[in-house]
């Protein structure tokens, strides 16, 4: 089985998205730079965020979100994200009317379904799970072996927080890692596992 890793860009002050689920300018990273992230172009980001960012997305085979951010996006228009095998919807509602059944997208009802069809989709590839409500719920569950931030350089004050609505500690390891691009800070941290 494939790491489990919970990823999004994130402000200084912990949130993923204002109160209109707008990121402002938690992705201006993204376009800071000369390096094309993606065969589009349109990403461009310095070496340094390129040589971090680049590889990981390589790895994902599977992204978990919740219905909530598969709505705010219009479900990709059928398309995954970052050029992501399968996204696995947490939601109790169908899908919307309409909507292609052999889009690589799959409608589960809860983390745990989620995780179940996420592994059995990923193999040995990385599953990745967006922050947010859904990111939280399973970091509680016990199934997030890494945490993957890219911290921009900016205050939101409000809004949707990165770890959503947890309730417990949890504690990280020491950073693995520490990259310093254009308007971006990466940490990638391991979750500290209690002792059986």
């Amino acid at each position: 089985m494939g790491k489990v890793v919970l990823y999004s860009s994130v402000s200084v002050d912990g949130f993923i998205a204002d109160e209109n689920d707008q990121p402002g300018p938690l992705f201006d990273w993204l376009l800071s730079g000369d390096v094309p992230l993606d065969e589009g172009g349109v990403l461009k980001v310095s070496q340094a965020s390129y040589d971090y960012v680049r590889p990981y997305w390589d790895q994902i085979g599977v992204t978990i979100v919740g219905r909530h951010v598969f709505d705010v996006t219009d479900g990709w228009d059928g398309t995954p994200p970052s050029g992501v095998d399968h996204v696995v919807v947490v939601t109790h509602r169908p899908p919307p009317e309409g909507w292609d059944p052999e889009a690589p997208f799959h409608f589960v009802d809860g983390v745990e379904a989620a995780m179940a069809k996420a592994q059995e989709l990923a193999g040995e590839r990385i599953i990745e799970v967006a922050a947010g409500d859904v990111g939280g719920q399973v970091l509680a569950a016990g199934l997030i072996d890494e945490v993957r931030m890219d911290v921009a350089p900016v205050v939101v004050g409000s809004g949707k927080r990165y770890f959503g609505p947890v309730h417990a500690q949890h504690l990280l390891e020491d950073p693995e890692v520490v990259i310093q691009g254009n308007r971006v800070l990466h940490l990638q941290y391991r979750v500290r596992r209690s002792p059986i």
